[in-house]
C-alpha cells in the first residue's frame, strides 16, 4: 500500500499504527507512525487532525482476538454505545464519520491497491476440473448469503455440501475446519458483502491464506473477482503454483442462480 502510494504520487504518508497488529518493517517507508492501542479513538482522531492529512485510507486488519482485549477510551466508549449492531461495517463505519468531522475523508481501502486486485478467471495453478468449477459457483452463492446476513464472507465447501462457513474466527480458521472434514480436496470461496462498503472490510488473500489452505489440503480457493486483494501477489502465485493449489477469479455475473 505505501509502496504504491509513493508510485502514484503521494509525497507525504503519515501511518496510525497499532500495537500487536502493524508490521514495524512499515516505517522506513513512511514519513511518520503514531503508535496506538486498539479502541483509543480520541487519539486516532487527535493525531489525524494534528497532521494535515485530508485523506485516510484503511490497511490491513485487526485481528479478531484483539478485539476482546479491547480497552477503548472515553470517545470509543460514546461511540460504541450509540450503536445498535457492533460489526466491522456499523463500528468503522461510524469511526469514518467521526474522521470527517476533524476534516478527514475516509478513501476506499482498494485506493492505489487497483492493480492486486483479483482478475477474472484462472489467476494461479492447475486449471478447475468440472467439479471444482461446480463447486466453487455452489460457494460462490452461499458465501453471498451468509455474506449478506452478516455470518462471513468465506465457505469450505466439497461435492456440492457445506463443509464450513466462517464466523468471527475468519478466513484461515474456517479453512481448518473444514479441511479437516473434507480430507483434502475441498474448495473455499471467499466473496464481498452485497452492497460492500469498499472503505473497509475488503476481502483479502496472501501467502498467509495459501499457507492454511496447503495445511488443510484445500485444492482451490475461490475469490471474488474485481473485489479480492491479493497481497504479496508475485509470492502468492509462486507458491500457489508450487503447492498446486488453484486460485480463481469468480465474476457474479457468471455464477447461475441456481443449479
Amino acid at each position: 500500500m505505501a509502496r504504491s502510494a509513493r508510485r502514484a504520487g503521494v509525497e507525504r504518508i503519515v501511518v496510525a499504527a497499532f500495537h500487536n497488529e502493524t508490521q514495524p518493517e512499515l516505517a522506513p517507508l513512511v514519513d511518520s507512525v503514531e503508535w496506538l492501542r486498539v479502541g483509543q479513538l480520541g487519539k486516532l482522531l487527535k493525531f489525524l487532525q494534528n497532521s494535515g492529512a485530508r485523506h485516510a485510507v484503511m490497511s490491513g486488519q485487526i485481528h479478531p482476538k484483539n478485539l476482546f482485549d479491547l480497552r477503548p477510551d472515553l470517545k470509543a466508549v460514546i461511540l460504541l454505545g450509540r450503536l445498535r449492531e457492533r460489526n466491522a461495517e456499523s463500528i468503522f463505519g461510524a469511526i469514518g464519520e467521526e474522521m470527517a468531522k476533524v476534516g478527514v475523508e475516509l478513501l476506499p481501502a482498494t485506493t492505489f491497491m487497483e492493480e492486486y486486485l483479483a482478475p477474472r478467471g484462472l489467476v494461479a495453478g492447475p486449471a478447475l476440473s468440472r467439479r471444482e468449477q461446480a463447486d466453487v459457483e455452489f460457494g460462490f452463492r452461499i458465501a453471498k448469503q451468509t455474506s449478506q446476513l452478516d455470518i462471513g464472507q468465506t465457505v469450505v465447501v466439497k461435492g456440492g455440501t457445506v463443509l464450513a462457513v466462517e464466523a468471527f474466527e475468519g478466513t484461515n480458521a474456517a479453512m481448518k475446519r473444514g479441511g479437516e472434514l473434507g480430507r483434502k480436496d475441498a474448495v473455499m470461496v471467499k466473496v464481498s458483502k452485497p452492497r460492500q462498503d469498499l472503505r473497509f472490510d475488503v476481502p483479502v488473500i496472501g501467502p498467509l491464506t495459501l499457507q492454511a489452505a496447503a495445511e488443510a489440503r484445500i485444492r482451490v480457493l475461490g475469490v471474488e473477482a474485481g473485489q479480492t486483494l491479493l497481497l504479496d501477489r508475485e509470492t502468492l502465485l509462486a507458491e500457489a503454483a508450487a503447492q498446486r493449489i488453484s486460485i480463481f477469479g469468480v465474476a457474479p455475473e457468471s455464477v447461475p442462480a441456481t443449479h
